[in-house]
């Protein structure tokens, strides 16, 4: 298995979703999760840990001792349009010269401090150029791979090994971008997904995606939703007197925060008594605070950038109202996070998790009518918030990382059955 984020080295879901699928895997499947970075004396019951910056200058030495040219060495991508979300690539800069300086540079340690910072595309082919010749030389059945970081190896020890190849879209280029992103990560997500035997999308929406942006046949696609640890909290009673409305997220375009401005303005038109937060880090973080400074509504917003799990507990546990305003949305974790604490959500149609938590109050993500409307109602009419947590807890029962392994494993079995 090939993740990129891990825990307790995270920038957002994929990590915990990763973390999480991993230990309900291990008692029933051998795993060997392999990653840029991990951290000394971090370890997983019943999981191999391997993380490629714990791997020696000699054992290095030793791996490449014959080294091959890879198949994906002169790649088709040729585009130097930016990738985002985190980083693009200069436009004076192809794919091909990238592939180039990598695989004809000296082998090197692998040294990783940001997982999205700098030269991102180096880091991926580079974790690809060792990931590949140490898996080489393991035994395995299935090869399974978290989110388009991690796609080049899992296409190489396809095709060098034959063995079934099963992708795990947390996230699409489409999801971040939109349809008209035809970059070189939205042609690196199709070519592997042709090649896969099985796609794991985490929703049908996503799987839907896959189907109709990238073209994928709908017999390999077997979605399967995310799970969530159980928590205990404690509700506490909220230091300010106004009610709290929160949104918590990377603060970028796929995960609208600007329709949760626009919701909060007409809201303060009628309900003066609320504060909003927004929780979070991202390139439009900036421009949501000059929006509301525009709109005269500064004073009614906290802007507390990226909070680690503790603080987002501290917050969930006094929040009143949970707003997941994404434009697109694979999954949606942080909406189960808040149900979890008995907090009414409020989520765009868009939105994987809308298919698990059926209370949710849901909204066309472009009606801000619609979006301020239910959040009035869920800070004002008690009854409604009392039956969007009561069936949001039924929900809860069937979203467990248990349930998810288990579909998972009937994936891989499937291949198998499908081989016979």
């Amino acid at each position: 298995m090939f993740g990129w984020e891990f825990p307790p080295v995270i920038s957002g879901g994929l990590g915990v979703a990763t973390l999480g699928l991993c230990k309900a895997l291990a008692p029933l499947a051998d795993v060997k999760m392999i990653i840029p970075k991990n951290i000394p004396d971090f370890n997983i019951p019943n999981i191999e840990l391997i993380g490629l910056n714990s791997i020696t200058k000699k054992q290095l030495a030793e791996l490449f001792k014959k080294e091959d040219y890879y198949s994906f060495r002169t790649p088709v991508y040729t585009s130097g349009a930016g990738f985002g979300p985190y980083t693009t690539v200069p436009d004076t800069e192809t794919i091909d010269q990238k592939f180039y300086e990598v695989f004809h540079g000296d082998i090197s340690p692998f040294e990783i401090d940001d997982l999205y910072a700098g030269d991102v595309i180096r880091k991926v082919i580079e974790f690809a150029r060792i990931c590949v010749q140490y898996c080489l030389r393991q035994k395995f059945d299935v090869i399974h791979a978290h989110d388009w970081m991690t796609f080049l190896p899992a296409m190489e020890l396809k095709k060098r090994t034959g063995k079934p190849l099963v992708l795990h879209i947390h996230s699409t280029e489409y999801d971040r971008a939109g349809e008209f992103s035809k970059n070189w990560v939205f042609d690196l997500e199709k070519r592997a997904m042709e090649l896969a035997d099985r796609i794991i999308p985490v929703s049908h929406y996503t799987g839907s995606i896959c189907a109709k942006y990238y073209g994928i046949p709908a017999h390999k696609i077997m979605p399967v939703h995310n799970g969530i640890e159980a928590v205990k909290h404690t509700v506490k009673m909220s230091p300010f007197e106004e009610k709290m409305v929160i949104f918590f997220g990377r603060v970028t375009m796929q995960k609208g925060p600007e329709y949760f401005v626009e919701a909060a303005r007409q809201v303060l038109d009628k309900h003066k008594n609320v504060k909003f937060v927004m929780a979070g880090s991202g390139d439009l973080l900036r421009p949501m605070i000059e929006l509301t400074a525009s709109y005269g509504i500064s004073d009614k917003f906290f802007f507390t950038g990226f909070l680690n799990k503790k603080m987002l507990n501290e917050l969930l546990a006094i929040a009143d109202v949970y707003c997941m305003p994404s434009v697109s949305e694979p999954f949606g974790l942080s909406a189960v996070e808040a149900v979890q604490y008995g907090i009414p959500t409020i989520i765009s149609k868009t939105s994987g998790v809308a298919e698990a938590l059926n209370g949710s109050l849901k909204f066309d993500v472009w009606d801000i009518k619609k979006f301020a409307q239910y959040i009035i109602a869920a800070l004002d009419f008690e009854g409604l918030r009392k039956s969007v947590v009561e069936a949001n807890d039924q929900s809860l029962q069937s979203i467990t990382w248990e349930n998810c392994a288990k579909k998972v494993m009937g994936v891989y079995q499937s291949i198998f059955d499908e081989a016979d």
